[in-house]
């Protein structure tokens, strides 16, 4: 099983240090539905993607939308349950934990990478 992990591309600061895959449709469906948390330091990449809701959800989550290069589009921080979030033009969306967007002082306009 091969484990990446996620970096701002310019300062190598850690983004996320566990990427869980959500490449294929039926991954990319379930999501994070199930969960009771995600795990600080944990992020969830689904690509190709665009939007993603929160139904069903039980907690809060930091949303990341990047174009193909790994650019920053938008982010929704602390979006909670019940809601739809979308990014024109995102070709992957980034989950992580409430807060982790903060702490990792992501804005727009950084570039992510996964290695």
């Amino acid at each position: 099983m091969r484990r990446w992990t996620l970096r701002h591309a310019s300062s190598g600061q850690l983004v996320a240090s566990t990427l869980i895959a959500a490449f294929d449709r039926a991954t990319r469906n379930k999501g994070l539905l199930g969960r009771d948390a995600l795990a600080p330091g944990s992020a969830m990449i689904l690509a190709p993607c665009s939007s993603v809701h929160t139904f069903f959800m039980k907690f809060p989550i930091d949303i990341i939308f990047v174009a193909r290069d790994g650019r920053v589009l938008k982010i929704r921080s602390r979006c909670g349950p019940w809601r739809l979030a979308f990014g024109v033009g995102a070709f992957a969306v980034i989950e992580l934990a409430a807060g982790a967007v903060d702490a990792s002082q992501t804005t727009v306009g950084d570039r992510l990478t996964i290695e």
